[in-house]
């Protein structure tokens, strides 16, 4: 669904909003079966939790890296509708899509609690700016319920935090627990928030209980100070079955190199279009000037 602009409104003004029903159902569902792809089912993983001791490590155990061994997940960290909502939240069609993880948690393995703490620390090389310029955009696409029970992100609302300095970055247990939010929905909705704003995750407090989301961020493209992954260090294997599925705008998205950049020249048209088989060069071509065949979409 399309992201209100009231909700973006609310992204301005407190700081954070949490948007129901944003997947389809049907999208929903194919992501939901993509995660045994990668992750063990609840009832897998709670039927014996000593045979998976990896989630026991640590409170980010459960983070997977970008790109992933499915389409259906893969697609939705350029779902239309959250480039829409970065545009018009960013004001530019210019963006780069700077981070992107899979995390799944499990009730029990760790105790997944933070010190609250803002994200530009790990997101940016400098401190926001308070009128707002060079935002970055972070979201979690729920795919699975999450309920006060499964450890729902907690959030300070701008009106109470907006005077905290910026440094240091973490505060002692309990800080203005009084006033955070929950950010609590079904599976299917879409959390978006600042990086200048307070918040932590929080433990499950029932048992048997597993959360899986996934994290996509955005940026105004030239943020050079601003980042988190550098997309060509891992996977060249799935980045070659995921690219030429994309389109062009989609690659724009991870700084694929864009029609007329000075890059493209017959000898880079020809490269590229085999070691991306199957990815329509046209754009790319027409666009340098050169005629040199390549693979076809």
């Amino acid at each position: 669904m399309r992201v209100p602009d009231a909700a973006l409104d609310a992204v301005r003004q407190r700081g954070f909003v949490v948007v129901p029903g944003f997947l389809a159902a049907e999208e929903l569902a194919a992501a939901q079966r993509a995660l045994w792809l990668h992750y063990p089912s609840p009832d897998a993983y709670f039927a014996d939790p000593a045979g998976h001791p990896e989630y026991s490590t640590s409170g980010f155990a459960g983070v997977l890296e970008f790109p992933y061994r499915s389409w259906d997940l893969n697609r939705l960290t350029f779902h239309p509708d959250l480039v829409d909502a970065a545009e018009r939240y960013l004001s530019t069609p210019d963006l780069q899509l700077y981070k992107i993880e899979l995390w799944a948690k499990y009730a029990g393995a760790w105790k997944y609690d933070q010190p609250l703490h803002r994200d530009y620390g790990s997101h940016s090389l400098v401190v926001p700016r308070v009128d707002g310029r060079y935002q970055q955009l972070t979201s979690f696409i729920y795919l699975s319920d999450v309920s006060e029970a499964d450890g729902p992100t907690r959030l300070v609302p701008l009106e109470h935090s907006e005077r905290v300095p910026f440094t240091p970055l973490y505060f002692e247990p309990g800080a203005l627990d009084d006033v955070a939010v929950p950010a609590v929905g079904p599976a299917g909705s879409l959390l978006m928030y600042r990086t200048d704003i307070l918040h932590r995750a929080s433990n499950f407090s029932a048992p048997g209980r597993a959360r899986f989301s996934l994290l996509v961020d955005y940026q105004a493209r030239g943020t050079t100070w601003g980042g988190k992954m550098s997309w060509p260090k891992d996977s060249p294997e799935l980045w070659a079955e995921l690219l030429p599925r994309c389109t062009v705008r989609e690659r724009d998205l991870f700084g694929f190199p864009r029609p007329g950049h000075e890059y493209w020249n017959a000898q880079t048209l020809a490269d590229v279009a085999a070691r991306y088989p199957g990815m329509d060069m046209a754009p790319y071509r027409e666009s340098a000037g050169v005629d040199i065949d390549g693979p076809a979409a």
